[in-house]
């Protein structure tokens, strides 16, 4: 690792590029909020411009700014997006790419779309890479890749600066590895963004990781911050049922959104107000709360995800994500056995490494480091021959012997265990107050928090027994689109082969619920959802898209309620699906799998299961939402009181227009009652002074929405 070259000018650091690199530029870009983007356009326009070398973009998710798709939503959009993303840039080769104009010379290769973007995009879905996130280091490298960019936090200057991959350190390190690796040169570039958070531990690197470090003040740009969406009834049921399976001093994985939110919200619900969670369940399940988990969090939990999200920094304030966890297998296994009590260093604690063998007698270099590494012992305690000295104190260096063993555990320990980690992450997303607090975090605090490559979160293999040690009674919370009554999940794409998203790491998560003894996978889908041919079950005898294969099923939740479909019957498999799928497709459902016999002629669904409808979900929780338990905005919001009213009327219109005879029945009953919605809403929409049919039709229309 050399000393890297230090520029001042993004345009200048793209000269460095374009000169350096001969030919075509295939660029590597992380994911999500890691990506240079003012580097990437700099370096986007310039090829764009000249037909004669060509660019390849390899990344994920790459993310804009909302852009409403009508004039109303435009004008509603404008004021929020300013608020709410500052001087974020977009991407310009996202907005060629989704405007259908993107030159010849430049193709753009994801694995992981933002969701539902790109549907019916060609260009995209002919150049996504259906990959596990585990094996993006590897098929990324394979792209020929020659240029490597990514935003990193910065601390000190000249000869003093650290830097850190900051939400990214998940594939950069190992992509330049394998590219190196097989003998090929890739020249790698950081661009110093002030307003990352500069995370510690597994992403601080030095600056010659890179061979160009950009420090232009044109690099510093807020990052990119997605509102808190509304949390559900829906949701929040999902949440509850999912919640009670997680349990105390075990793992925790959940990923981005309301179902993240829910599931968090829920947990502090459990730990806080212990009765009203009970009730809350017992509202759910009918009074049946077997199997399920309620107490609260006297261990805590530890997170390990490939998505460190708001919720989890949620629960970490909340003191329910604070099980620490240790970088050594046989110190990991100490503490889950309670052979290490805690992490208060004691006599015990000494003396449990002794006998595992962890540690010899008599203690050498090796020895001391890694007792001094974890805190057992001082950081001024020394070797000299074959004594440890601390100070005026010195003894023998064998513990076998009891004076010198006195001695150390009297003068010698240290206080408590050091290194401990309650959260490992990948990348990180999340609202504007998520990285101010990640910036404002006391240090101490922050180092609890590890971001690192996908390869150790995402996966058993390599230090396969520390890992086993660490996620213990382990909780998979993932999140798909379709379940078939045979068990498998299409969570990427639709039937017809379009990408919706991608697989992502859930493939990974799955395979390591099956692995690890006591995990659990808990696969979550709302069981409805709305399509221009109206409600759809979620819930369907079959579907021509796979992301997890039937023979890996595990736990289904949806908002009516649990389906545990590890080791049963294909029978019985479609009878506890159906048992959850909404009321109003029970019956097709019940058709279809006796149709294909999966299910004996006859079969009737419960009548326990016959009344799962909105209605009802919505009768069991607006008490709990309206005693401030289940609100709609559990962690905050950045949209004002009169933007969430506009949102949710805006909604209900658009709603509305994809369903005509929900339009006309929504339009007569405006037109009778005649409301008007308040001035401001309508300058906002820009609607104040409309005068043509369709702008005061509209006027009505949302007044009656509000």
């Amino acid at each position: 690792m050399g000393a890297p070259k230090f520029v001042d000018s993004i345009e200048a650091a793209v000269d460095l590029v374009l000169d350096t690199v001969e030919g075509d530029i295939v660029l590597g870009i992380p994911l999500g909020v890691g990506k240079p983007n003012p580097f990437v356009n700099a370096l986007y326009r310039r090829l764009r411009d000249d037909p004669s070398r060509r660019l390849r973009i390899v990344t994920a998710l790459s993310l804009q700014k909302p852009v409403g798709k009508t004039d109303i939503e435009r004008h509603f959009l404008e004021p929020l997006v300013a608020r709410v993303f500052e001087d974020y840039p977009d991407l310009d080769y996202v907005v060629d790419l989704r405007a259908g104009r993107l030159p010849s010379n430049v193709e753009v290769r994801e694995f992981f779309m933002k969701t539902g973007d790109y549907l019916g995009n060609a260009t995209a879905q002919q150049n996504y890479i259906s990959t596990n996130y585990t094996f993006v280091a590897r098929d990324m490298a394979v792209q020929g890749m020659n240029v490597i960019a990514q935003a990193v936090a910065a601390r000190g200057t000249g000869d003093t600066m650290r830097l850190s991959l900051s939400s990214n350190p998940d594939v950069s390190a190992e992509i330049i590895e394998r590219v190196h690796a097989s003998g090929r040169k890739v020249m790698t570039v950081g661009v110093v963004n002030q307003k990352m958070p500069f995370m510690p531990n597994g992403a601080e690197v030095d600056p010659g990781l890179f061979d160009l470090v950009v420090t232009d003040p044109r690099g510093t740009h807020a990052v990119f911050a997605p509102p808190n969406n509304k949390v559900s009834f829906a949701d929040y049921a999902i949440g509850l049922h999912a919640s009670s399976f997680v349990v105390d001093g075990g793992t925790l994985q959940i990923g981005i959104g309301s179902l993240g939110d829910a599931i968090a919200q829920a947990l502090i619900v459990r730990d806080r107000h212990g009765s009203e969670y009970r009730r809350i369940l017992e509202s759910l399940t009918g009074g049946d709360l077997s199997g399920r988990e309620t107490g609260r969090f006297d261990t805590g939990l530890y997170g390990c995800s490939e998505m460190f999200v708001n919720g989890f920094l949620k629960l970490i304030e909340a003191g329910i994500v604070r099980r620490e966890v240790y970088a050594d297998a046989v110190l990991q296994r100490l503490l889950n056995e309670g052979r290490i009590a805690d992490a208060t260093v004691r006599p015990q604690t000494l003396a449990a490494l002794l006998e595992a063998g962890r540690v010899r007698a008599p203690l050498d270099a090796r020895d001391l480091a890694f007792l001094q590494r974890f805190g057992v012992l001082r950081a001024e305690v020394r070797l000299d021959g074959s004594d440890l000295v601390c100070g005026e104190r010195r003894c023998s260096a064998d513990l076998r012997d009891a004076a010198a063993l006195d001695t150390v555990c009297t003068a010698m320990l240290g206080p408590r265990l050091l290194g401990g980690v309650f959260m490992h992450g990948g990348f990180f997303i999340g609202p504007r107050d998520f990285y101010e607090r990640l910036r404002t975090m006391p240090p101490q605090e922050l180092a609890k928090i590890d971001m690192t490559r996908i390869d150790f979160i995402n996966q058993l293999y390599g230090d396969d027994e520390l890992k086993r040690q660490q996620r213990r009674r382990a909780r998979f919370m993932n999140t798909t689109m379709v379940v078939t009554l045979l068990g498998a999940a299409a969570s990427d794409a639709l039937e017809n082969g379009q990408v919706v998203s991608g697989v992502g790491g859930q493939y990974n998560f799955v395979a390591m619920s099956h692995a690890l003894p006591d995990a659990r996978l808990v696969m979550m889908l709302r069981s409805t959802h709305a399509t221009k041919q109206g409600l759809t079950s979620s819930i369907v005898w079959s579907y021509g898209n796979v992301t997890i294969p039937r023979h890996l099923r595990d736990i289904v939740v949806t908002e009516y309620g649990v389906a545990d479909l590890r080791g049963q019957s294909d029978g019985e498999v479609v009878k506890r699906l159906i048992a959850v799928a909404d009321s109003r497709f029970q019956d097709e459902l019940v058709h279809q799998a006796q149709a294909h016999g999966k299910l004996e002629a006859g079969y009737v669904v419960p009548e326990r299961h016959r009344r799962n409808l909105p209605q009802t979900l919505e009768d069991q929780l607006q008490p709990w939402a309206a005693a401030g338990l289940l609100p709609e905005f559990p962690f905050g919001t950045d949209l004002t009181d009169d933007e969430i009213r506009i949102v949710r009327a805006l909604k209900k219109l658009k709603h509305a227009s994809e369903h005509p005879a929900e339009l006309l029945q929504m339009t007569l009953k405006s037109l009778w009652e005649g409301r008007e919605a308040p001035r401001p809403y309508l300058e906002r929409l820009g609607l104040a002074d409309a005068h043509g049919l369709r702008d005061l039709l509209v006027r009505r229309l949302l007044a009656n929405n509000l």
